[in-house]
């Protein structure tokens, strides 16, 4: 038996809490939209064709915001293909994952779905293959209220009301050689510089998205970022970043410990563009949209059999989900949470089907993963204010990290206006072996009480949920104490997620 603990005080404030940390990303890739979110022919498809099953799951998932139409597919994406008549709409070639697209599922089919689903649209735009003129084009028809040839044509095309997108994403990894338009950072950041220029010019109140670096690791990592924001500091709100995380060669270690890694690249990025607001002298602060992260096995996509046929829908990356990886993403949360101050927008990528916590079968079922309960969580009990925590816990040894801390934590806490208050106390046990009691310092929360203490884990940390077996998997409710002087103590079995919940009583 391990022992930690940590210190709980609302004076370690971080930031609030913000609702677009729990976005998520929808991409024309394999079967995210396809037998994912839209399957026209299934059971349970309503009258726009919206599989009502899983559009069940995303409510109870919780996502806030969802970026759309990717990733790599942007770069090649026509916006004007998948408007209209949908037996009109022409049918392309996407080079950016070797398939068929048949622009069946465009803007208006999103924005449809965006709205069933409660989430708010963030919008990417394509700078590969296209330029400024196309960004205004796809600006005036999404959201200008009318009488204009492309806002007129929305309304024929039977959106009489604006979508009202606000969040749009400059490009996608426009650093990375396998995007279709690669740039170098001072030509991609002078695009990106005049596009945003250009759309404020119609709304000077949208929130922009400069491209990141696509990892950490890239070779341009911190210099890309630099030169970007020297281009376009005054035109966009946000930098992009995206981190995939996977186990290598047996190393379980270092897996867990993936959070490590992603508060590096935070604070790297923050450091970087707070070094250009100096530099410039501005006075405005650009913060981070880490608009793609999660678990990605892609070591195995790499050495996979490339596609030859020109499929639709192909299965792409669906990978499984274990209770490691579930680990792994509350880990994750963490992170961001931790860094609310200026991670203040994310993106899970997927939603459905790729490298997805939602799983579905064409004409069948849809299921959780694994992963989907951490981040379900998150999103329903993270509200309020974040609050640092510092846990004090043995090291353990990884390759990657050296000594790392066998737990993890974050707490939020909600005065109600409209109910009662809550702290809510996220936490991960890393080691693989022995279960940690976690002494929580409650002092300065008096009169708190323990609501529920909710475990994700299982003696079989290669555990999984299946289409025959979905509940494999899931959170279940251990045993609590009462808080004595101020202090609550929490047993953390080893791999594990946990969430502590309390209440002010009374």
């Amino acid at each position: 038996m391990l022992h930690a603990s940590l210190t709980v005080d609302p004076a370690f404030r971080v930031a609030d809490v913000s609702p677009r940390t729990f976005g998520s990303f929808v991409e024309h890739m394999g079967r995210c939209v396809y037998t994912g979110i839209y399957e026209p022919g299934h059971p349970l498809a309503d009258e726009d064709g919206l599989r009502r099953d899983v559009l069940d799951l995303v409510r109870e998932l919780g996502v806030t915001a969802v970026r759309y139409p990717g990733g790599n597919f942007v770069s090649g994406f026509r916006w004007e293909d998948s408007v209209g008549p949908v037996a009109d709409r022409p049918t392309r070639l996407d080079l950016a994952w070797h398939s068929t697209e048949t622009n069946a599922f465009g803007l208006h089919e999103f924005h449809r779905w965006a709205r069933k689903a409660g989430v708010e649209p963030m919008m990417a735009l394509n700078l590969g293959t296209r330029g400024v003129a196309e960004a205004l084009d796809l600006l005036e028809y999404a959201n200008h209220p009318g009488g204009t040839a492309w806002s007129d044509q929305r309304i024929k095309n039977g959106a009489a009301d604006p979508f009202g997108i606000r969040m749009w994403c400059l490009g996608n990894e426009m650093d990375g050689p396998w995007q279709t338009g690669h740039k170098t950072a001072a030509e991609y950041g002078r695009l990106a510089a005049e596009t945003g220029r250009a759309m404020r010019m119609i709304d000077p109140n949208l929130e922009l998205v400069a491209c990141g670096s696509s990892s950490s690791s890239m070779p341009t990592f911190g210099a890309w970022e630099a030169t970007v924001l020297e281009e376009a500091y005054d035109q966009v709100d946000y930098i992009s970043c995206h981190a995939y995380y996977e186990e290598l060669d047996g190393d379980l270690g270092s897996f867990l410990a993936s959070a490590v890694d992603m508060d590096g690249f935070v604070e790297s990025v923050v450091a970087t563009a707070d070094h250009i607001r100096a530099k410039l002298g501005r006075r405005k602060r650009i913060n981070l949209s880490f608009d793609e992260w999660n678990v990605w096995y892609n070591s195995r996509f790499e050495a996979a059999e490339k596609p030859t046929e020109w499929a639709v829908a192909p299965r792409v990356i669906e990978d499984e989900y274990n209770v490691a990886d579930a680990v792994v993403v509350g880990g994750l949360l963490i992170s961001l949470l931790r860094h609310s101050d200026r991670v203040t927008a994310a993106c899970l990528a997927q939603l459905v089907n790729v490298i997805a916590p939602i799983r579905s079968e064409a004409g069948g079922p849809s299921w959780r993963q694994t992963t989907f309960h951490p981040f379900a969580q998150a999103a329903r009990h993270a509200r309020g204010t974040v609050l640092r925590v510092e846990p004090v816990a043995p090291l353990y040894e990884t390759k990657r990290f050296g000594g790392v801390p066998v737990v993890d934590a974050v707490a939020t806490h909600v005065e109600g206006a409209d109910g009662p208050d809550e702290l809510t106390v996220f936490a991960v046990n890393r080691h693989q072996a022995e279960n940690v009691e976690l002494a929580l310092d409650l002092r300065a929360f008096p009169g708190y009480t323990p609501v529920e203490h909710s475990v994700l884990s299982d003696p079989d940390i290669r555990a999984t949920n299946t289409q025959d077996d979905p509940d494999r998997v899931r959170p279940y409710t251990a045993e609590t104490g009462a808080v004595t002087e101020g202090r609550l103590t929490v047993s953390l079995p080893p791999v594990s997620w946990n969430v502590v919940r309390l209440r002010r009583a009374g």
